[in-house]
């Protein structure tokens, strides 16, 4: 499989806008890779758009995809779908208000997250609704896994309640990545298909020090509740026995730039942290 980091940030760009810390600032005089937008990616073999942040017009254009078959979310934080209007961007013939021949994307999920998704409103309504009446997508929900072209997905739910999240299994012709960029707490590691990964890309989780305003995460923090820290994570990847390990989602409060990550992956064999336009085979 052949996959393209479209963002690798997180919940806030980097730079983020108005701020003048290290960071950011390094990020606006360099750009890529210190530039971090939003969380996406993209397989090139069946052409599946993983999300869509704000950003996801910029990294497709960037990315020169020329071509989207199927979109997935893996859950509906703002950060991931708040680029959803995309698909109209792609598809729509201004002078029917509907879609082009051969421009309808697919959306792909799983049957509760459809079912949450069409509580995501504009003024108008239903924005998964508007979305099908004007024939830019189709949908097609299924239970735990679905096979997209030459690429068989399951689809692992992680139990946090109403708090819905998908981790997906991408698995062809041998090779398997998992897929689990964001609020991956608690993981099923004990479901058979995340074992032995050839590729594993997840967030890294928090780091607990050298943080901005020298922070420390209390104990009760919000953010423990959906993360694992950064060494909790690579405990557990070694626990699935996951070969190679990709680091998204990368924040812009963890107060690192990409000569700190390529530092630090300099210490391990199997890591590496992701930058907006990567690309890698699995």
């Amino acid at each position: 499989m052949d996959v393209t980091i479209l963002g690798s940030g997180g919940c806030m760009v980097i730079p983020k806008p108005l701020c003048d810390c290290r960071i950011c600032s390094e990020a606006r005089k360099k750009g890529v890779p210190y530039e971090r937008t939003g969380p996406s990616a993209f397989i090139h073999d069946e052409n599946i758009l993983i999300d869509t942040p704000a950003e996801i017009s910029i990294q497709l254009n960037r990315a020169h995809i020329m071509q989207v078959d199927n979109l997935m979310f893996t859950h509906l934080d703002p950060d991931h779908i708040e680029g959803f209007r995309v698909v109209e961007q792609i598809a729509l013939d201004f002078r029917t208000w509907q879609a082009f021949p051969g421009k309808q994307i697919r959306l792909i999920l799983p049957v509760p997250l459809m079912d949450q998704l069409r509580n995501v409103q504009s003024a108008y309504g239903s924005l998964l609704d508007y979305y099908v009446a004007q024939k830019f997508i189709t949908c097609v929900s299924f239970k735990d896994s679905i096979v997209i072209g030459d690429i068989r997905v399951t689809a692992i739910p992680v139990d946090r309640g109403e708090m819905l999240s998908f981790i997906y299994v991408f698995e062809k012709a041998g090779r398997k990545m998992v897929y689990a960029p964001c609020d991956i707490r608690p993981f099923p590691e004990n479901h058979e298909k995340v074992a032995r990964p050839d590729l594993f890309v997840v967030q890294p989780g928090l780091f607990e020090k050298k943080l901005r305003h020298g922070f420390i995460y209390p104990t009760d923090h919000i953010s423990r509740t959906t993360l694992y820290t950064f060494e909790e994570t690579l405990a557990l990847a070694e626990r699935i026995q996951a070969d190679q390990i990709l680091f998204v989602h990368l924040e812009e409060y963890w107060n690192r730039s990409h000569s700190d990550y390529a530092a630090l992956q300099n210490q391990f064999e199997n890591v590496r942290f992701a930058w907006d336009g990567m690309q890698l085979s699995v």
